[in-house]
């Protein structure tokens, strides 16, 4: 069929688009969506597609682009910074798990080689769902979102040199120019690379960039990607190791940041059909062939990983309650695994049949992973909770004249502008960190929930003559508005409002003293502008207070009808009018006193 190509397109796109969506929705993530359209449309689903091998072959382009990528983020100082966690303690997971898994194997009756590879393989995670999990629950700069990431980086970097011994261990690659010749062939390939790569392949980019053509600049890339790929694989390496190289080489020049731009937006969808194709592979005939041995294997796999994650994490400097998050946020196989799995398959390491087997037991784990964590969530989180929380600080308040809630960039300019004027203040925060920090500078700060109305009593709330709420978080903010005014009805509210919906949310709580965080910030740097072009001060400070009062009554005459959308948008427009007429009023008027100088 001519159009077969875009009618399989066709059929990807549909099943991603259906299928991506609905996991995301139930919270198993988007690999796992790829993953079940490969399964639904693959030959043990609809048979939609049946050329498995022909797509499987195809997509590895998504995952030479893929590694491609990853070196170039592999920022040589970067990694220099993490190198301890990076190389510490992700070395130590690798060791310490491939160890377990390699006992296992040989206990389960494989060879040596084919247990090694396994283990190899079942150690690395995904780094799609680690990540996107992170970065979902905003847990990337916690010490288990650093330490996860860390291990992650290193298990993408030792994904490589994994891919590359399988061949070896086969012996494919290594019949006619095997041992020390081949090995010298190789070397002599990454030094060329290496010298290349200073010489030759970054003064060609600088011509190619130099013509203002980014699809050509793109092609370059893809070419070299390409061309690098096919080389090492002529010397009888794998084409990732030379892929990944070939990002090395451009990590720290200047068109790291235009090719990851050009390329990042392809990213997702190559990594998609890959995994589609993954799911298309999966052989579910051997797991109905023998479902117990499959679940038993996944079982024991989960077993030992997750274990040795959560001895490893308690050397990781990874605080309790995180613990079993780590453990489980990384005791799923990799996408890597898939490559090592089908590597090994082709070297003849272990057999088709054990190949499809593992990668059964990855893929299920990875179904299975999202689950472990809601049991976190729901059953294991909540043990900590009460036990590690910290107890909110006694407060002493009898003399204390205002409260400030938040001690962040805006709150602390305000602190410090009413210690300055001999005010007493009561300071409540939430970051234990910035506590600390802070108390070193004699500031009186109290770790606490300011929304809970006896930490508001303990803080004097009843006596104190002001709050001021400079919360960060928009909904705490209006939370402990909303707690103020149902226990203390007659504490004067000073708020920080963060843009206008926010300003009117607090309007309609009673709060009249409001300043938008970068209202009069914004205004102070017009007024500078003006007098740079020749204004005088005064000018300068006229039209800015003109602007200013314009704009505070065009907030307030739109606030009673910013719930009704059509009188909203009505009444913005004439708003926006009278503002034009004022800028024209105010030009007839320059036009009449221009600055001397003016051009």
């Amino acid at each position: 069929m001519e159009n077969s190509l875009l009618v399989n397109a066709l059929v990807y796109l549909v099943a991603a688009v259906i299928a991506v969506p609905i996991a995301k929705r139930l919270g198993l993530g988007a690999v796992l969506g790829y993953l079940l359209a490969g399964m639904a449309i693959g030959p043990w689903g609809l048979r939609l597609i049946d050329r498995v091998d022909d797509i499987l072959h195809f997509s590895e382009f998504g995952v030479v682009l893929l590694l491609f990528l990853i070196g170039l983020e592999l920022d040589p100082k970067r990694l220099w910074s993490m190198r301890k966690p990076i190389f510490g303690w992700g070395g130590a997971q690798v060791g310490v798990v491939s160890g377990l898994l390699f006992c296992a194997g040989l206990l389960l009756g494989l060879d040596w080689r084919a247990a090694l590879i396994a283990a190899l393989g079942l150690s690395l995670s995904s780094t799609a769902i680690a990540l996107a999990t992170l970065d979902e629950r905003n847990l990337m700069k916690t010490p288990a979102g650093t330490a996860g990431f860390a291990i992650l980086l290193f298990q993408d970097i030792a994904a490589i040199p994994m891919i590359a011994i399988v061949p070896l261990l086969g012996g494919v690659g290594a019949t006619e120019d095997g041992g020390w010749l081949g090995a010298v062939k190789v070397i002599s390939v990454i030094a060329a690379l290496i010298v290349g790569g200073r010489f030759l392949i970054r003064p060609v980019m600088r011509i190619i960039a130099k013509t203002d053509m980014r699809e050509i600049f793109t092609a370059f890339a893809l070419l070299l990607v390409i061309a690098i790929g096919l080389l090492m694989q002529m010397v009888g390496m794998s084409m990732a190791l030379g892929t990944f190289m070939a990002g090395v080489l451009l990590a720290d020049s200047e068109y790291r940041h235009a090719l990851e731009s050009d390329l990042e937006p392809f990213k997702g969808l190559l990594l998609g059909l890959f995994f589609i194709a993954v799911g298309m592979s999966v052989d579910f005939g051997v797991f109905l062939a023998q479902p117990l041995v499959i679940l038993g294997l996944v079982l024991l796999f989960l077993t030992l990983k997750t274990g040795a994650l959560y001895a490893l994490s308690r050397t990781f400097d990874i605080p309790r309650p995180q613990q079993s998050l780590f453990a489980f946020l990384l005791s799923q196989g990799g996408e890597f695994a898939f490559v090592v799995f089908g590597a090994a398959a082709t070297a003849e390491i272990f057999s088709k049949e054990v190949a499809s087997i593992l990668v059964v037991v990855v893929a299920l784990s990875m179904v299975i992973t999202p689950l472990l964590l809601l049991a976190d969530d729901y059953l294991i989180a909540p043990l900590f909770r009460n036990r590690d929380k910290r107890p909110d600080d006694p407060i002493d308040a009898e003399e204390n004249h205002v409260i400030i809630a938040g001690f962040g960039r805006f709150g602390q300019i305000v602190g410090r502008l009413l210690n300055a004027n001999q005010i007493k203040l009561t300071v409540l925060d939430h970051d234990p960190d910035q506590i600390e920090l802070l108390r070193t500078f004699g500031f009186k700060v109290f770790y606490g929930d300011v929304t809970r109305a006896d930490l508001l009593h303990s803080a004097g709330a009843a006596k104190a003559r002001a709050l001021v709420v400079a919360i960060d978080d928009v909904e705490d903010s209006l939370a402990l508005v909303d707690a103020v005014r149902r226990e203390f009805p007659d504490l004067p509210i000073l708020a920080r409002a963060r843009n206008v919906s926010h300003y009117y949310d607090l309007m309609d709580r009673g709060v009249t003293i409001l300043e938008r965080e970068t209202f009069e910030a914004a205004l102070q740097l017009g007024r500078q502008v003006l007098q740079s072009l020749g204004f005088g001060a005064y000018r300068a400070r006229q039209a800015a207070m003109k602007f200013r009062a314009h704009n505070i009554a065009s907030l307030l005459a739109v606030y009673p009808y910013y719930r009704d959308r059509e009188r909203l948008v009505s009444m913005s427009k004439q708003a926006r009018d009278e503002l034009t007429e004022m800028f024209a009023r105010d030009a007839e008027v320059m036009q009449r006193e221009r600055p001397q100088g003016w051009d």
